[in-house]
C-alpha cells in the first residue's frame, strides 16, 4: 500500500433495517495517521456506520475498501453480504474495535482477556502475546491489574483494558464506539487521556463520540451525521466554530447545555 492509498474508505454507503434506512449515501475516507470523529444525534447513524466498516452490519449499496482492497459481496443488493470469509477475518482484525460496553470475559483475567484474540485469532506465540499484552496494559496505565478479572475494576480501567485488547491485534486502525458514554465524567477523562495519546502517536482511529471537546482536540477531520447523511464535515475549526448549517450549531448548542 502506498502513503497515498487511504486505511479505509467508504463510498456512497447504504444501510437499512426493512423500510428503515439509517444511512443514505455516505463517504468517508481516514488515511494513515488520520483521526476521524463522527457526531451527531443519537439515531442519526454514527453507530452504525462504523460496525458496517468494520462488517459486523451488512450494507446494502456502495462500497468499502480496505488498503485499496475492495469488500467483496454476494447476494442480491437488497441482500447482500461478504462473499470472502477469509477476507472478513482478515479486515476485521486489522480494524480493532472498541466498545460502549467493554464486552470484556468476566472469566478471564485482564491480561488473558488481551492476550485472548491475538492466539486463537493470529496464532501467535503465547508467550510473545503476553509480553505483548503486558506492554500495553502498561502503556494504558493499568500494567499493575494484569491479575484481576474484570470485575473487580472500575469503568474506566475495563474501558482501558479493551482498548490494550484492541492495540494487542497491532491493527491498522482503532474504531471507537461512543468510548466514553458509560462512564462517569472523572472515569471518562482516563480514557480520553489513552484517546488522545494514541492520537498524538499517529494511529489512524475513527471515533464515535458524543464528546465534543474530544473530537475537537484529536481529529483531522470531524463529519457531522444528521439522518444518515453527512451534513457537515471538514476540520475542527470549521466545524465546530466557522459551520453555517443551522443543525450543525442547533446540535452543538444542545451538547452545550
Amino acid at each position: 500500500m502506498s502513503d497515498t492509498t487511504p486505511v479505509l474508505e467508504i463510498r456512497g454507503l447504504h444501510k437499512a433495517y426493512g423500510d428503515l434506512e439509517v444511512i443514505k449515501g455516505v463517504d468517508i475516507t481516514a488515511h494513515r495517521g488520520d483521526v476521524v470523529s463522527l457526531i451527531g444525534s443519537s439515531g442519526s447513524g454514527k453507530s452504525t456506520l462504523l460496525r458496517c466498516c468494520n462488517l459486523l452490519e451488512d450494507s446494502q449499496q456502495g462500497d468499502i475498501l480496505f488498503k485499496g482492497e475492495p469488500i467483496t459481496w454476494k447476494g442480491t443488493a437488497l441482500n447482500r453480504r461478504p462473499a470472502d470469509p477469509k477476507q472478513v477475518l482478515r479486515i476485521r482484525t486489522n480494524l480493532s474495535m472498541v466498545f460502549q460496553q467493554f464486552n470484556l470475559w468476566a472469566h478471564m483475567t485482564i491480561l488473558q482477556n488481551v492476550m485472548e484474540a491475538p492466539v486463537t485469532v493470529l496464532g501467535r506465540d503465547k508467550a510473545e502475546a503476553e509480553k505483548s499484552a503486558r506492554a500495553y496494559l502498561e502503556q494504558v496505565g493499568i500494567g499493575d491489574k494484569c491479575d484481576v478479572y474484570p470485575a473487580q475494576l472500575s469503568g474506566g480501567q475495563q474501558q482501558r483494558a479493551a482498548i490494550a485488547r484492541a492495540l494487542c491485534m497491532e491493527p491498522e486502525a482503532l474504531l471507537f464506539d461512543e468510548p466514553t458514554s458509560a462512564l462517569d465524567p472523572e472515569l471518562e477523562q482516563e480514557v480520553v487521556k489513552v484517546i488522545k495519546d494514541l492520537a498524538a502517536e499517529g494511529r489512524t482511529m475513527l471515533i464515535v463520540t458524543h464528546d465534543m471537546k474530544l473530537a475537537a482536540d484529536v481529529s483531522d477531520h470531524v463529519v457531522f451525521l444528521h439522518q444518515g447523511l453527512i451534513e457537515e464535515e471538514g476540520t475542527p475549526t470549521e466545524v465546530f466554530d466557522n459551520t453555517t448549517s443551522e443543525r450543525l450549531q442547533g446540535f452543538l448548542s444542545a451538547t452545550r447545555h
